[in-house]
């Protein structure tokens, strides 16, 4: 049977940008973002070069360890196609030489890896009669795909902690476990997939970002981080991803990940997204998303850009670790302003550490989660059965519950302490950041749905704390920490504490730490107002 003829074809509209996404776990990447992560990688292949382009390097080999669509090896592609013509005239023979010698993949599911060879080879068979690629004798071509099966250890996967009770499944459903992270050395690995020694000069991919791993409600694990890690090991000339912004100064087991990152002065590129809607229409990640280019040959501080719906919002090159923090921060007008509070509380230069002290810290007066022992999910009595009942604070209101019942938190019962919710708000800005927090009476106490503050001895205190909380400043410096849509008693450790028998202003705090007219611009521009209704101070 005679092999179609080879033709480079517009697609309008593309194809790629009209496909849902299966999940917020596999997001689907758009032409746009591929293209702008694809320039980001040329122009610093042309510093490392002498200006030479990348798509006129016919030795130059690619690999997205995690495709899905097939975007970023379609583009890549159509890159090469165009740098190599002078190389290589021939149009169907270059294009036979990039999709054999150039760009490979390793696809999630067996779905994405049908979906991916029908884009970059148009056809679903890299060896069928509609292939543009000539000399491929597999189906698979350098797209692979075979079912992985996880490696359970008292009940979750060894390498991407996956829960057995979800992903212990029949061979009729995906299993989820991703070769590219399943396997100790992620080289051989390489090697026994494209059938020899293999190495490339450019990683590229946006991974899947979690698996479920039972926890309570819809926890998740993250599992992007083990596709950076595996990918460095391969020890690329580039790496390039797209990831959730939350590993800045949160999730679930990336504390090491962080640390690796943010000391990892082959940063060179770090470009965030506040909100996720920006780059993934339709999609809700929480704390945004990035992508950052690691260039292994090239030291030095990394060109953070931060962008919030089509406006750059801050630009300029630095270390993506401050002295004395374990988290990055996303804003630069954060550093400055967290440097200012620093001098003043500490009283040391803002030139050092830009620490808070714990003791200064409202985080000190913060309660962990499920401060009195009760779940999300625990709901009290409809009404007061007896006088050894007090309230607790529930989603939906008000509910009671014996006090024989109460494990914890005697100390914070006893008292007059401000409530706040443990979830705070999206990443659209100017935002809220948190929940709007309330008073909480003595003898009053709450489930895991909100944190509590303090205890304070009178109510002025607690209402003048609860104040604070509603100002702007306030809630920056717990932005600066945020890094999800959960606020933990960490996240308030760059908020100050005062004294709390005055009461506290936005004017009188910007005064205090003598914040600049940009800095308290910057602010206003980020936090929302926040006003509270009688039943909130009452």
């Amino acid at each position: 049977m005679t092999q179609a003829p080879f033709q480079l074809q517009p697609h309008n509209p593309d194809v790629l940008m009209c496909i849902a996404n299966l999940s917020n776990d596999e997001v689907f990447t758009p032409p746009e973002l591929v293209n702008q992560m694809l320039d980001t990688l040329a122009d610093s292949w042309a510093v490392a070069n002498n200006g030479g382009s990348i798509w006129a390097d016919k030795e130059v080999t690619f690999l997205d360890p995690c495709t899905k669509s097939g975007v970023f090896l379609r583009e890549i592609t159509k890159r090469l196609t165009v740098g190599l013509e002078k190389q290589i005239p021939d149009l169907t023979e270059r294009v036979n030489h990039i999709l054999t010698k150039q760009v490979y993949g390793i696809a999630i599911t067996e779905l994405t890896s049908l979906l991916a060879r029908r884009s970059v080879y148009c056809s679903k068979y890299a060896n069928g009669i509609h292939s543009i690629a000539r000399k491929f004798k597999s189906e698979n071509g350098n797209i692979w795909f075979e079912r992985t099966e996880h490696k359970w250890v008292n009940g979750s996967c060894k390498h991407c902690g996956a829960s057995k009770v979800e992903y212990s499944r029949g061979k009729d459903l995906e299993s989820h476990a991703y070769k590219f992270i399943h396997e100790e050395n992620g080289k051989k690995a390489i090697e026994l997939l494209f059938g020899g020694k293999m190495h490339f000069d450019v990683v590229i991919g946006n991974p899947p970002y979690q698996l479920s791993d039972s926890g309570h409600g819809a926890s998740a694990r993250p599992i992007y981080h083990h596709f950076v890690t595996q990918a460095r090991k391969l020890d690329p000339r580039f790496l390039c991803f797209v990831i959730p912004s939350r590993w800045f100064a949160g999730g679930k087991g990336l504390d090491d990940f962080r640390d690796s990152m943010l000391r990892d002065t082959r940063i060179r590129v770090l470009e965030d997204f506040l909100d996720s809607s920006q780059i993934f229409p339709g999609t809700d990640i929480k704390g945004g998303v990035c992508y950052f280019l690691w260039d292994r040959d090239n030291h030095g501080p990394a060109r953070v850009t931060t962008n919030d719906r089509g406006r750059i919002i801050g630009s300029r090159d630095r270390p993506l670790l401050e002295s004395g923090l374990d988290i990055f921060m996303r804003f630069d007008t954060g550093i400055s302003v967290l440097k200012k509070v620093v001098a003043k509380e500490s009283r040391e230069s803002s030139g050092g550490s830009v620490v808070l002290p714990n003791a200064n810290a409202f985080s000190s007066i913060v309660s962990s989660r499920k401060p009195f022992g009760f779940q999300t999910d625990f709901r009290g009595a409809p009404t007061q059965t007896s006088r050894r009942c007090v309230p607790i604070h529930q989603i939906g209101g008000i509910g009671y519950v014996a006090e024989s019942e109460i494990r914890t938190g005697a100390d914070l019962m006893a008292g007059w302490k401000v409530f706040v919710g443990y979830a705070g708000s999206g990443d659209q800005y100017p935002s809220p950041v948190i929940s709007r927090p309330f008073l909480g009476r003595q003898g009053s106490i709450c489930t895991e749905t909100y944190l509590c503050v303090g205890p304070f001895r009178t109510k002025s205190e607690a209402s003048n704390a609860l104040d604070y909380l509603t100002t702007k400043f306030a809630r920056f410096m717990i932005l600066q920490r945020k890094a999800s849509q959960h606020i933990t008693k960490s996240v308030y450790g760059f908020v100050p504490l005062l004294d709390f028998t005055k009461s506290w202003t936005d004017s009188q705090l910007y005064e205090r730490y003598g914040l600049s007219p940009d800095e308290v611009q910057f602010i206003e521009e980020m936090v929302k107002p926040m006003e509270l209704d009688d039943a909130e101070i009452s």
